[in-house]
């Protein structure tokens, strides 16, 4: 079974021990190359030495902050930042953007609206994410180029944008309501409308090779490779 995905560099500096731990981990599985650092005293160093295409960064940390972190970043490097805090505030949101932050995730958050957020920022930054393979099916965002076996698979925008999310959260089960948030940018549509879609995008899939994307009755859908 084969699920890569060349992905960018992604940098977590966070001071909460699980926290730190489950966005490594879950920006990993994700397909990025991941570090994790504690507080900031060593970011320069891991910036000169890593070079991230992405900043994951806390906001509230020991000894310098996360705006003051960000100024760093942005003095250093090209790196997009992302501010991960529990202040919600309008000051606290427009300290953070003059200090360079590129988006904000308000604690707490879901894993899957971190990793929409992240495709994003480094979509903005014109950061190639890479191309997902799950067993033969290979998935190009940056190309809009969709292959399975080595057969080019012509897929509407929607189908296409569908099974980027799908790939880029391999192996996850992703409800209706993610799929409608993530996808079509709205919540209160009709579940069926997922449903319609997927099915029309397991048609042009399965033409070329046994079923990829699954359903978890109840939950969602899955994308992953044939066991």
């Amino acid at each position: 079974m084969t699920t890569k995905v060349a992905g960018a560099r992604v940098l977590v500096v966070e001071d909460d021990g699980a926290i730190l731990r489950s966005l490594v981990g879950s920006l990993g599985d994700a397909g990025y190359e991941v570090r994790g650092l504690p507080d900031g005293r060593e970011l320069e160093t891991e910036l000169d030495r890593f070079r991230p295409d992405l900043v994951v960064l806390d906001w509230m940390l020991p000894g310098r902050d996360g705006p003051a972190l960000s100024r760093v970043i942005r003095s250093r490097t090209a790196a997009a930042v992302i501010m991960v805090t529990a202040r919600d505030e309008v000051d606290d949101r427009v300290r953070g953007f003059d200090a360079g932050v590129d988006d904000y995730v308000v604690k707490p958050f879901a894993t899957s609206e971190l990793l929409a957020r992240t495709r994003a920022v480094l979509r903005r930054a014109g950061v190639n994410v890479g191309t997902v393979q799950v067993d033969d099916l290979l998935v190009d965002p940056g190309a809009a180029r969709v292959t399975r076996g080595g057969v080019d698979i012509d897929l509407t925008a929607t189908e296409l944008r569908l099974l980027v999310f799908l790939a880029e959260n391999r192996d996850r089960v992703m409800s209706t309501l993610q799929i409608l948030t993530q996808v079509w940018g709205y919540d209160d549509y009709a579940d069926n409308l997922v449903q319609v879609h997927v099915s029309a995008l397991r048609r042009k899939i399965e033409a070329h090779g046994p079923r990829l994307i699954h359903t978890a009755r109840g939950l969602g859908y899955v994308l992953r490779a044939p066991r």
